[in-house]
């Protein structure tokens, strides 16, 4: 394993050769770094699901790479090699999730004498506190401010393509985000107040949102996210929810399918609850961001529409 040290090490002396120009500070409370004037910006995503929206946001302005792109690498747990030290040491701008979420990435970022470019926490950018739910890319609400401040962010590193970042910006809400912001809304209009059940807080994210009552208890949600063993009772009460069909759907994570969670499914399946999946990561790795949400979504809506009969 790479020693944080050493990472230091490492990142202090590229960005002694990129120059003092590339190596400033900021005020700004969401960084920490300095802006680039670079035409072309160059970013490192932690995720590739914040990756792909900073891609879609920059067009041909911005260079975006993300460090997890495999759907089978697990954020929490990720080892950053030095490819991705160095990586993160050059960058105009670090996007990571925070919350506790990708530790790795912001160490590698605030390493001893790294200095270059921005980060762009978004756990800070939202004002959570360590020990909330980290998943925020599930959060409608929460995604249209890291696109705001990210549209910020590219203008003030590259001032002369302000204009073109703000119509991606408009376009990305107003026309790419529209069969996202339908299903939601359909969702909701059709579903709401509907008794669901989950295996972890990813789907704690979007449930408000969709109008819909999700019913398995947040500490259990918590402990299957964190890899932690869930209690008893929870267990028996999901259970019994299961068994006595008081949810209507149980959406689970097969990114995540611990012997509880299987448990739950097969439990489901025998009970005839439908069931459906959403990931952790994007599936396939080479969809958008919006595209993974809004066929998860899709796949919500036909269960409900099954389990309800309309």
């Amino acid at each position: 394993m790479y020693g944080w040290r050493r990472f230091a090490l490492a990142t202090a002396a590229i960005c002694a050769v990129a120059g003092t120009t590339a190596c400033g500070v900021t005020s700004d409370p969401a960084y920490a770094g300095s802006t680039s004037t670079s035409r072309t910006i160059q970013v490192v995503a932690a995720e590739s699901f914040w990756g792909s929206i900073a891609s879609q946001l920059g067009g041909p302005h911005v260079h975006v790479r993300s460090i997890i792109d495999n759907p089978d690498a697990d954020p929490h747990d990720y080892e950053p090699t030095a490819a991705d030290a160095r990586a993160i040491a050059t960058a105009d701008l670090v996007l990571v999730n925070g919350v506790g979420y990708d530790t790795w990435a912001s160490k590698l970022a605030e390493a001893d004498g790294w200095r270059d470019g921005k980060i762009l926490d978004v756990g800070r950018l939202l004002g959570i506190p360590g020990g909330s739910n980290p998943h925020r890319w599930y959060n409608p609400d929460d995604v249209t401010k890291v696109v705001d401040q990210l549209t910020r962010d590219f203008s003030r590193a590259d001032p002369a393509d302000a204009a073109a970042f703000a119509a991606r910006r408009e376009t990305f809400e107003d026309r790419t985000l529209a069969d996202y912001r339908k299903v939601i809304a359909d969702i909701k209009n059709r579903y709401a107040g509907t008794p669901v059940g989950s295996s972890e807080s990813i789907f704690a994210m979007v449930a408000p949102a969709l109008g819909l009552d999700l019913l398995t208890p947040a500490p259990f949600l918590k402990a299957i996210s964190e890899g932690t063993d869930p209690t008893a009772d929870d267990k028996a009460m999901i259970d019994r929810q299961i068994s006595e069909k008081k949810i209507k759907v149980y959406v689970y994570n097969p990114q995540n399918a611990t012997p509880d969670v299987q448990s739950q499914v097969d439990d489901a399946k025998a009970a005839g609850v439908p069931i459906t999946t959403m990931t952790e990561t994007m599936v396939p790795a080479n969809v958008s961001w919006q595209e993974w949400q809004t066929r998860q979504l899709g796949a919500l809506r036909d269960a409900l529409a099954k389990a309800t009969g309309r």
